[in-house]
C-alpha cells in the first residue's frame, strides 16, 4: 500500500505491476486496425475531393455537352481511382 499526499488529501494507492499479457492492445491488432483507419481515411479524403471538384465546381456535370475541362475531369478521377486501388492493394497485400 502506497500512500499519495497531494496539499491536504492522503490517498492510499494499490499499485500491482503488471504482467506481460496486460499491456494493453495486441500489436497486431493495432496494426490491422491502422490499415482500417487508413483506408477509410483515403478513400474519404478521395471521394471528397472528387465530389467537390464535380459538384461544386461543376466539373462533373456536362449540361451543355462535354467540353474539354470535363473530360480532363473524368481522366483524373479515373487515374486517381486507380492509384486509390493499387494503394489499397499494396496496404492489404503486404505482411506486417
Amino acid at each position: 500500500m502506497i500512500f499519495l499526499t497531494f496539499r491536504f488529501i492522503k490517498i492510499a494507492a494499490n499499485f500491482e505491476p503488471m504482467d506481460e499479457y496486460n499491456r494493453g492492445m495486441d500489436p497486431e491488432i493495432k496494426r490491422y486496425f491502422k490499415k482500417i483507419i487508413n483506408s477509410f481515411s483515403f478513400g474519404a479524403l478521395w471521394l471528397l475531393v472528387i465530389a467537390t471538384a464535380g459538384l461544386f465546381f461543376r466539373l462533373g456535370i456536362a449540361p451543355n455537352g462535354m467540353k474539354w475541362y470535363n473530360i480532363v475531369f473524368y481522366m483524373i478521377a479515373g487515374v486517381s481511382f486507380i492509384g486509390l486501388m493499387y494503394y489499397y492493394y499494396k496496404l492489404w497485400s503486404k505482411r506486417d
